[in-house]
């Protein structure tokens, strides 16, 4: 079971009367409820002369304008033990220029950072743009309350869109009720009711509606229009309550004085629900488009009020399922005609407010806190990777030189030593040249500069214009064992030059790729085998983003990914989840397969499909104590839907499962593939069946497998390659968080689904 999470919430708290105190005390409630937080607090701002008597679970506070106070907070965080901080931003709270000494704070922090941004601006003055580029490289994950916020911050800012999270406003879970009752407690009986609640001040376009009253009462004459909530207190502090006896003005001016009303107090969340529950229709005439967050039109809509609303970005995004009704900016008559229709209609109004009642249960503070813990436990994992990346072993190139000649890279070893009596073949020389291809801490770049054109020269040996298909085994003798390989060596063999083509430095090298690439993929769409599909459809993962003008390398892409698709689909039950009706070899590959291709074709449903099959696949390869255990050797030939064989395991096995669950985290940030994926890593280094590490990380040699009693001491080609891509897939992805590789783009959110057992 997960240790319970310790997490600091950063912003205002009550009973400072803000929007941001009532949000990030709500949030800190709910995330205390989940049987899997063991301890919650808040750090909470006090504004320049504010004074505070905040409840025990304020630990801290920070005066606005101390510099120093916000460096004594993150020690206090980081001294207290806590796992997760979570920022609440909005321009305003802190102190500095643009706020900007908050990041004092946050640069001091020892803990993962999880940031929701309140307010996302489009047209960032300098200042603004800084502390906001500072925050986002600041943040393992950023939290944002609509779409609009989240495009934005990528379009404007160039944020990771992995990292960016759109968790709408979270609301109270209350039951659905007709304004009646609390109509007569609250003096209201007999009258039709439109309410506007929140802070007072001039952007929230109360003058608006109060011009609109006139049309309003032209057909619902009972009407009363009630503006519920102090004024801000930065504007009482900078204007007095002249902004509202302008508006009291304006109400004696029109003769609304029996329908206007105004409650100028803060109200605590019971008087507040009651008061919502009371109106028919609620009312947001915002006069700016760029409002990113309401969260009174969050509570109204998720306590089923009809909204009538100018369409600000946050409405625009809520109500355009028909929830609620968009009138133009300040435009008394629209808005009037609005709320009237909807007062009239009784049986419209109604039915609105249950469609706005339904379409919130998502949002409920519940289940809103279930998905900040989502991301505060993807941020925990994450820092821990990048923590433990130190730790994870350099990739030794000794015996892989031992393994090659002129020609390139021997089959098979007995123990350590090259065996020369099995040659070689395109499999092995293939995949030496995708980790000659790869980036970072992988196979070190002299050595890779150097043997590449050796692999290079193979694979164009290999390829047999007259089949038009590549040969797989060469005797040591340099003769050719058959005129064609199998589809599987021919598709990994594409794999390899897809990638060689897309990213070696080698300009040469990349265009001698592409060319036999494209000349040896022309009659892949024949192939019969999946995995020859999957190895096709890495390659064109990343020799199409490369090649975007070859369009018929993009309508194979397409082609075989729908087969792939397909297989999956006909062959799937409840209770197997797969292409075919067993288990084999390199089964990952399937997955990762899909994962890329959907990813780099913007096809959400490949990515849900590689996502299902490898969160089956890891349910059957995880074994009981939680070890990875993979898919043996010795089942891979029983057509059997029962439990699969634990042995012999392979190498390859692990590799492909490292490389699908990272490429799964890349699409799926909140799941937990990065934990997988260094589950998989770990076999290699002895957690596994035998408690027996399979590589020797000083020579780079690795075991050619596990048998049920012992490891199989010979090192050939494959399990070397085996270890030495997936070492540099988890320093890439530790070291390099931000780039996509492989054609992948940015995340795309999936239903969370249950991990099955197997």
């Amino acid at each position: 079971m997960n240790k319970g999470l310790k997490v600091a919430f950063i912003g205002n708290a009550l009973p400072r009367r803000c929007g941001i105190a009532t949000f990030t005390t709500d949030l800190e409630l709910a995330v205390s409820h989940l049987d899997d937080v063991a301890q919650t607090a808040i750090i909470a701002m006090c504004d320049p002369g504010g004074q505070y008597d905040f409840p025990p679970h304020v630990r801290w506070s920070i005066a606005q304008e101390d510099a120093g106070g916000y460096l004594a907070a993150a020690d206090f965080i980081n001294g207290q033990g806590f796992d997760i901080a979570c920022l609440q931003h909005e321009f305003g709270i802190f102190g500095g220029a643009a706020g900007d000494y908050v990041l004092g704070l946050i640069a001091a922090l020892k803990v993962p950072l999880v940031t929701t941004l309140h307010t996302v601006l489009d047209r960032p003055d300098a200042a603004q743009r800084t502390v906001i580029d500072a925050i986002l490289k600041a943040s393992a994950r950023v939290v944002v309350m609509a779409q609009k916020g989240r495009d934005v911050l990528i379009d404007t800012y160039g944020a990771d869109p992995a990292r960016v999270l759109v968790i709408p406003h979270g609301i109270p879970d209350v039951p659905l009720e007709a304004p009646g009752e609390a109509k007569a407690a609250l003096g209201f009986a007999g009258r039709r009711v439109i309410l506007t609640f929140g802070l007072i001040s001039p952007n929230k376009g109360i003058e608006t509606m109060i011009e609109a009253m006139p049309v309003v009462l032209e057909q619902a004459p009972d009407a009363v229009y009630v503006v519920m909530g102090a004024t801000h207190p930065s504007l009482l502090r900078d204007a007095g309550e002249s902004y509202r006896e302008s508006l009291i003005a304006r109400v004696h001016a029109l003769g609304l004085d029996d329908h206007v009303v105004f409650l100028n107090r803060f109200f605590d969340r019971p008087e507040l629900l009651e008061h919502i529950a009371m109106c028919d229709v609620y009312v947001t005439p915002y006069l700016l488009e760029t409002q990113m967050t309401s969260g009174t039109l969050a509570y109204s809509h998720g306590l089923g009020r009809p909204v009538v609303s100018t369409p600000f970005w946050h409405a625009a995004e809520l109500l355009v399922d028909g929830s609620g009704v968009l009138v133009p900016f300040n435009d008394p008559v629209s808005l009037g005609a609005a709320v009237a229709d909807l007062l009239i209609d009784e049986a419209a109004r109604l039915a609105m407010g249950k469609k706005a009642y339904n379409a919130s249960r998502a949002m409920t503070w519940a289940n809103t806190a279930l998905r900040y813990r989502d991301a505060f436990r993807a941020s925990l994992n994450r820092a821990r990777a990048r923590a433990n990346s130190t730790a994870l072993p350099p990739a030794s190139v000794s015996h892989f030189a031992a393994m090659c000649d002129d020609t390139g890279l021997f089959q098979h070893a007995v123990l350590g030593v090259p065996d020369r009596h099995h040659g070689y073949c395109i499999d092995d020389n293939a995949r030496a040249l995708l980790a000659c291809c790869g980036t970072g801490e992988g196979v070190d770049a002299v050595f890779a500069k150097a043997m590449a054109p050796r692999f290079a020269a193979f694979i164009q040996h290999a390829w047999n214009p007259d089949t038009r298909r590549f040969r797989n085994f060469m005797g040591y003798d340099r003769r050719w064992l058959e005129p064609t390989g199998s589809e599987d060596s021919h598709g990994r063999t594409l794999w390899a030059l897809g990638v060689c083509a897309a990213t070696i430095s080698d300009p040469q090298l990349a265009r001698w790729a592409g060319r036999l690439f494209a000349l040896a993929l022309i009659d892949v769409g024949h192939f019969t085998s999946p995995r020859a599909w999957a190895f096709t459809l890495l390659g064109l993962a990343a020799y199409c983003p490369a090649y975007p003008y070859d369009h018929a390398a993009r309508h194979l892409q397409a082609l075989l990914a729908d087969r792939l698709l397909a297989r999956l689909t006909q062959c799937e039950s409840p209770d197997w989840v797969w292409f075919e009706d067993r288990l084999s070899y390199d089964n990952a590959r399937l997955c990762e397969a899909l994962i890329k291709t959907g990813s780099a074709t913007n096809t959400p449903a490949l990515i849900a499909a590689g996502l299902r099959s490898l969160r089956w696949l890891m349910a059957i390869q995880t074994a009981p104590d939680g070890h990875f255990r993979p898919v043996g050797s010795e089942g891979f030939l029983l057509v059997s839907r029962d439990s699969p064989h634990a042995f012999d395991q392979q190498p390859v096995e692990a590799c492909a499962t490292v490389a699908a669950c990272l490429a799964a985290q890349r699409v799926d940030p909140t799941g937990e593939w990065e934990r997988d994926a260094q589950q998989a890593f770990a076999w290699f280094l002895g957690r596994n069946d035998l408690r027996l590490a399979v590589v020797d990380v000083a020579t780079g040699s690795c075991r050619d497998g596990l048998h049920p009693d012992r490891a199989n001491e010979n090192r050939g080609a494959e399990s070397l390659l085996a270890w030495l891509l997936a070492l540099a897939d988890m320093h890439h992805f530790a070291t390099v968080p931000r780039q996509r590789v492989g054609g992948e783009s940015p995340a795309v959110t999936m239903p969370k689904q249950p991990r099955v057992t197997a």
